[in-house]
């Protein structure tokens, strides 16, 4: 325990003061008249209040400070509906694994004269979406709760914790001298060392090892830790989506992004693979591939063990910090001389030629492969884009090579509309130095498109792309392809030139493809808040998710077995796939 303070401090002076001594920069803020003295404290702190106009944009931009910090990033409402309003958030920081903390009012619980007005059991409703809730019933048990809570939201698997602060118990006094708790000096645990070398013997024998990295590698240790077990020994990798720019994606090995659960073309690489070491992925994000009894040996690298799942039960579990796991078998596991990658990198080729097709197609409306084609060749290598969530979505998981981890920052674990903008705008307020581009559907951004107020009010220098399809489009894919009849998911949306503008943005509409390049650049190097409108055809969702990769089906027995066929089916532009994986 620390920092005694002998000055008679109220409860929301005490909770400031935890906070502060946590480190904490911002708190993310939709406030109500159960938090004035909190309010109030938190003027007279070094922490910097954010205010939003939606509770739940709060809530994103917290748990994305926690997804690219580290630290917990912190939110805080009122009472009733202004807590209800963060429950997306929370489910968003808890799947997704971001540090975050959530901070809601309360009436008075020692007396009230309201009844009922307004009141929820808020802790209840946390407690299935947290890592831990509480109510603080007295301003002595603040710093306790306050560190405890911190050290829960940090704590592997990183998570959301809540806080409910009644009106009374934020201005009581707290006891003369209470004190601080500091941070403890926590490490992470290592893996054993015969866990480790299990994994290494597997590894030996294997003949088509493949690299699978998941959300929980994003990380600059783990990063390097990775780049380096692949150079060692030359094992290709892929990515889930929230594994995207763990290592740069222009890297040789690389094979692609499994967007999709089954059916794509780096399936067909990840069914010829006999052991696939499994980097950081758990099944709260969206399957890469299914696990099936009598298949391919899977071994789960991961802070934590796994959730055994009826798609997901690894064979051998390497469980501790994964920088210092994968270091180990860097240096451990080396090149073997039965390793053949032949037939996994004849997918890749494949891969890279799939897509690159149609990326520079100059038909208007845009289509998916030109926007994700225009937005990489506008961003700097460090650049920033953050993703809602919507049908280009997956096209950006496949299509846009990251080049650095958390480059790329999209959900796929709660997959929640309305996140993009709120995201973007934490990593402008985080990195002013970089360029940072939200890429939101018109769905989507009509959510928490009210932020934009916000990120001018803050100066932020921040592009939003809009991919307007006047529709919500993802869903109107998933109708057709069930066979029902396109029903019910059109609407029609506001001049987004002139309400970007009434918010003081600077709102621009490309009108024909060739625009969009130029208009992203000029939007990019003005500065300020900059709204680009760009309308979609989404035809190409059919061709290439529905038509060809439904067809694509990879024929193969097992690459080490002879004679050796690595066959694929496939029509219209696949027919490359075909040729280059033609029976040898």
């Amino acid at each position: 325990m620390a920092n005694d303070h002998r000055q008679a401090l109220n409860g929301a002076e005490v909770f400031i003061r935890a906070l502060e001594n946590e480190g904490v920069k911002y708190i993310f803020a939709v406030p109500g008249e159960e938090n004035l003295a909190f309010l109030e404290a938190l003027r007279n702190s070094s922490i910097r209040l954010v205010l939003n106009r939606h509770e739940q944009a709060a809530g994103f931009m917290a748990a994305t400070y926690g997804r690219l910090t580290g630290q917990v990033g912190v939110c805080l409402s009122t009472l009733g509906p202004g807590a209800t309003n963060l429950v997306t958030a929370a489910a968003y920081a808890q799947l997704g694994g971001m540090p975050m903390m959530m901070i809601s009012g309360q009436k008075p619980i020692k007396s009230s004269k309201q009844g009922l007005f307004q009141i929820l059991d808020v802790v209840d409703l946390m407690r299935p979406l947290t890592k831990y809730t509480r109510q603080i019933s007295n301003a002595n048990t603040i710093p306790a709760k306050v560190r405890e809570a911190v050290r829960l939201a940090s704590e592997e698997r990183p998570g959301a914790v809540h806080l409910e602060l009644p009106e009374d118990i934020a201005e009581e006094s707290a006891e003369a001298g209470i004190h601080i708790f500091n941070p403890s000096d926590a490490r992470r645990p290592t893996a054993s060392e015969k866990s480790l070398d299990m994994a290494c013997d597997m590894l030996r024998r294997a003949h088509h090892p493949l690299i699978m990295i998941g959300a929980g590698a994003n990380r600059k240790r783990v990063s390097k830790a990775l780049l380096h077990l692949v150079d060692v020994t030359g094992i290709p990798f892929f990515t889930t989506q929230m594994g995207k720019g763990v290592i740069d994606e222009r890297h040789p090995r690389y094979m692609g992004n499994a967007a999709l659960s089954a059916g794509d073309f780096v399936h067909c690489a990840i069914d010829r693979a006999d052991l696939v070491i499994n980097v950081g992925h758990d099944v709260v994000e969206k399957p890469p591939f299914f696990m099936t009894p009598g298949g391919k040996k899977v071994i789960h690298v991961n802070f934590s063990g796994a959730d055994v799942d009826p798609v997901y039960f690894p064979q051998h579990e390497v469980v501790g910090d994964i920088a210092n796991s994968v270091e180990y078998m860097a240096e451990h596991c080396g090149q073997c001389a039965n390793h053949d990658f032949t037939g996994l990198m004849e997918v890749k080729q494949a891969v890279d030629k799939h897509l690159q097709e149609r990326a520079t197609d100059d038909r208007f409306p845009v289509i998916p492969q030109r926007i994700v084609h225009d937005v990489r060749s506008v961003m700097p290598d460090d650049g920033i884009i953050a993703l809602d969530n919507g049908m280009y979505k997956l096209w950006f998981a496949r299509n846009y090579p990251a080049y650095d981890n958390n480059t790329v920052l999209l959900d796929n674990s709660l997959a929640s509309m309305g996140a993009g903008l709120p995201s973007g705008m934490m990593a402008a307020m985080l990195y002013p130095e970089l360029k940072v581009m939200s890429i939101c559907g018109d769905g989507g951004f009509m959510m928490n498109s009210q932020e934009l107020e916000t990120a001018v009010r803050l100066g932020l220098n921040l592009v939003v792309l809009i991919i307007n399809d006047s529709a919500y489009g993802m869903i109107k894919w998933k109708q057709g392809q069930d066979g029902y009849e396109d029903f019910g998911l059109d609407y029609r949306n506001p001049d987004f030139v002139k309400y970007a503008d009434s918010y003081g943005a600077v709102g621009h509409r490309v009108t024909r493809t060739e625009e969009l390049r130029p208009t992203l650049e000029r939007a990019l190097e003005a500065g300020g808040v900059h709204l680009v409108d760009v309308p979609v055809d989404y035809s190409e969702n059919r061709r290439v998710f529905d038509e060809e990769l439904a067809e694509l089906t990879c024929r193969l027995q097992p690459a080490w077995a002879a004679p050796r066929s690595m066959a694929c089916n496939s029509s219209s532009a696949s027919n490359l796939v075909r040729a280059s994986l033609a029976p040898t």
